[in-house]
């Protein structure tokens, strides 16, 4: 929401500079996100009137004007501006006036012709207009006036970065009402009274929806100039507002939006037919709104229609059959209340939104349509003339708003100060609360424009606001502090993230929703969970797999021309709504160089068992079994299930060649994920003797079939279980010369070792012997 400072002041003028007052607000959750002026630093600029023209007698561009400045004689200014003329309004910058960008007016011969200062256009005053030439001022504007004065320039633009509940505060009134509440000053709002009806004209108003539209006023003016000009202070304040003048009659159904919190919609009454009603859509209807846009609409979809057809997508947009235009003379005004919940979602599924859309999914105060109405019938009358008809309303049931029980005792505990029942009343009364008091409770009762306050918390919210939260002292907390037990068996998330930090990889944070397309590709899954109400178009499904938002983010840094990427992501997947179907998974992506460059390593990229050794830490002290997977998103010979207690807890690998061209990637990166749940638990540590003995190391070289696993082979000799053995280690593999056909050498290396003496020969002979005959079990012969 952005506002012009001098606006919000003709409503509430607190004794706080610029400054001051963002602070206040941004203090009260009212975030000021800017606080920029309205236009840039210059001086000595006036109010001119240019009387006559001549041709330069030596330049066909350029004029010699003749300019009234206020002062006892004219000056005389060359000016090279295409839409100079007699007779006009202008600014006038005079010798010495410094202009944006440290341009200083001086005293000059523009081909032989003395000029004595510079009519400006807007560009070069900072407040572009959009006017190839100069700015152009109204016929009324006071020659020899400050033109800061003049167009208040002096104004600061404040935006507001609100929360979603803050949709009070979508308006001047509603920010006077906040500033009035917090500093105690008072409010000057503007009057708004009834307009008598001086004509008997009207159009019937029907609710077809009433749940969906409880609200809905209208009125017939009649004998209006559209053509009329927008004055100057609604212009400049909807400009610093952020919203284009169109015309009069589009202006004040916008001024009055911005000023009163109440979107609007004038009509062309003489396009209409018929009763206006408001009702849902027939599917299949279709309408042509003010931006162009057809819209084929659902069912879902409140209209405000005519006997005809539908001519107002119902809290977003106007259609443009029914649009006022410059030969408009007669207008219907409309002034509504819809019901947020029928509204919401709607501008996302039809790919833009409004004003009108933005403050009716939130919630206007449904009290106050009726003096919107008013009001824009006021200025509609002021400014474009006409006649008004009366109010034809239709009020079906509003919103109720119950009454809210709030514990004085509560308040002080939750605040951790004590406040007198009089101060907190006073606070809430401020903020357009009704109280009644029953000792320690007090019974509020939310005004029609509040829809957040809902529960008790929320009344200790607005209390704290309001009293500041710079006032809430901060106390040392007087709870006991105790050392929680912690099991030597569990580690949390964070150990786990800070193993890989420790081997160089990133944190990554994706979101939860992701393309239908990665889901299908990346993890094989034709049937994923939905989203009803999705973000984007293409962010329509709940991930079920980490891999897909890694890949995306690796594709983001290559763009940025990152030439070694390593990710990690630990986060929640979902292969259902249930609570046991959204398992926590871990993944990282490894992509580039193996190290980053530097002169002393080589350039070596990343590959399967760089990333095999990554699980291995996060495992360690266990020791997990990997198995040949078939995985959608990996290469099928360089890809590895993993297996931990008999359970596959994960996979890893190579990215599938096939993706690796389908994403563009340029070459493969090397993945895994993994359960959390199967990382937490760790084998507690027990103390072990130091041995003082030496180790004994034997090589074992088995030949075996190219079909034979090293894991099973590993895996045997782990189930002989000999206390002896301390290790079984695989340190080679050969294939080729020496060899028969479709065999292959593997040796291994076993230690062992006893903590009590140094073991003899003969002790390690059996140990050897028994693996052999484990090994000779799984089809392998020692190698000789």
């Amino acid at each position: 929401m952005q506002f012009s400072e001098q606006w919000l002041r003709t409503w509430v003028n607190p004794a706080l500079q610029s400054d001051e007052l963002a602070h206040l607000l941004t203090m009260a959750g009212l975030e000021v996100e800017e606080n920029e002026p309205a236009a840039p630093a210059f001086n000595d600029v006036f109010v001119a009137e240019v009387l006559s023209i001549t041709k330069h007698p030596d330049a066909d561009r350029l004029n010699v004007c003749t300019v009234n400045v206020g002062e006892n004689e004219p000056l005389t200014i060359v000016c090279g501006a295409p839409n100079v003329a007699p007779g006009l309004k202008v600014p006038c910058a005079r010798i010495g006036a410094n202009l944006p960008g440290d341009f200083k007016i001086k005293r000059a011969k523009v081909r032989g012709v003395e000029s004595f200062g510079m009519l400006c256009s807007g560009d070069e005053l900072g407040i572009p207009d959009g006017v190839d030439g100069l700015l152009i001022l109204p016929a009324d504007a006071p020659v020899g006036a400050s033109l800061r004065d003049y167009l208040q320039l002096d104004d600061r633009l404040l935006t507001l970065k609100l929360t979603p509940n803050r949709t009070d505060c979508l308006s001047i009134k509603g920010i006077a009402r906040e500033v009035s509440a917090l500093l105690g000053c008072e409010q000057t709002p503007v009057s708004v009274s009834e307009v008598a009806a001086t004509i008997d004209a009207t159009r019937a108003v029907q609710l077809g929806d009433a749940a969906a539209c409880p609200r809905y006023a209208g009125r017939v003016i009649r004998g209006v100039n559209a053509k009329a000009p927008t004055p100057v202070w609604m212009k400049q304040r909807l400009e610093r507002s952020g919203v284009r003048s169109i015309s009069a009659l589009v202006d004040v159904t916008n001024y009055v939006l911005l000023e009163q919190g109440q979107p609007m919609h004038a009509f062309d009454n003489a396009k209409l037919e018929g009763a206006i009603t408001a009702r849902m859509a027939v599917a299949g209807e279709k309408i042509v709104l003010l931006n162009d846009k057809e819209l084929v609409l659902d069912a879902d979809m409140l209209v405000i229609a005519d006997a005809k057809q539908p001519v107002a997508l119902a809290g977003i947009m106007g259609g443009a059959a029914t649009a006022v235009g410059d030969d408009t003379t007669e207008i219907f005004l409309e002034s509504a209340f819809f019901t947020p919940n029928v509204i919401a979602g709607k501008s996302r599924r039809i790919g833009f939104g409004s004003d009108s859309s933005y403050r009716f999914e939130r919630g206007v105060d449904f009290a106050a349509t009726r003096v919107a109405l008013e009001r824009a019938t006021q200025l509609v009358l002021e400014i474009c003339g006409g006649e008004a008809g009366p109010v034809v309303e239709q009020i079906a049931e509003l919103p109720v708003r119950p009454a809210v029980a709030l514990r004085l005792s509560r308040v002080a505990r939750v605040l951790g100060v004590s406040l007198p029942a009089e101060r907190i009343v006073a606070i809430l009364e401020s903020l357009g609360l009704g109280v009644s008091v029953d000792g320690d409770v007090l019974s509020v009762t939310p005004p029609s424009f509040r829809f957040d306050i809902e529960i008790e918390e929320d009344l200790i919210e607005e209390i704290a606001r309001v009293y500041g939260y710079d006032n809430i002292p901060v106390a040392p907390s007087a709870a006991r502090l105790a050392m929680l037990k912690q099991p030597g068996d569990l580690r949390n998330k964070f150990a786990l993230k800070q193993i890989l930090v420790a081997r160089d990889y990133f944190e990554a944070i994706n979101y939860a929703f992701v393309e239908e397309r990665w889901e299908n590709e990346l993890a094989g899954n034709a049937t994923p969970v939905r989203l009803v109400n999705p973000i984007a178009s293409q962010w329509n499904v709940m991930r079920s797999s980490l891999i897909g938002g890694l890949v995306n983010a690796l594709k983001a840094n290559q763009n940025r021309r990152q030439d070694r990427v390593r990710l990690f992501e630990l986060a929640r997947v979902f292969h259902g709504t249930a609570a046991d179907a959204q398992p926590e998974k871990l993944a990282a992506l490894a992509w580039g160089g193996r190290h980053a460059e530097q002169w002393g390593a080589g350039k070596d990229t990343v590959d399967f068992f760089d990333i095999k050794a990554d699980v291995e830490a996060l495992l360690a002290p266990r020791v997990a079994e990997y198995r040949r997977a078939s995985h959608p998103a990996l290469h099928p010979g360089r890809s590895a299930e993993v297996w931990l207690d008999g359970r596959c807890i994960g996979v890893l690998g190579e990215l599938h060649p096939r993706w690796v061209q389908g994403y563009e990637l340029g070459s493969a990166p090397v993945l895994f994920e993994i359960d959390v749940a199967a990382l937490l638990n760790v084998p507690r540590i027990e103390a072990k003797p130091h041995a003082k003995f030496q180790s004994v190391r034997r090589d074992l070289a088995l030949l075996v079939d190219e079909s034979v696993a090293v894991a099973d082979l590993l895996a045997a000799f782990a189930g002989l279980k000999n206390p002896l053995v301390t290790a079984v280690e695989i340190f080679d593999v050969y294939r080729g010369k020496g060899l028969p056909e479709g065999k292959k050498s593997l040796a291994f290396k076993v230690l062992m070792q006893d903590t009590a003496k140094t073991l003899t020969d003969e002790e390690v002979e059996v140990v050897i012997a028994g693996l052999i005959k484990i090994a000779e079990k799984s089809g392998a012969h020692l190698r000789v």
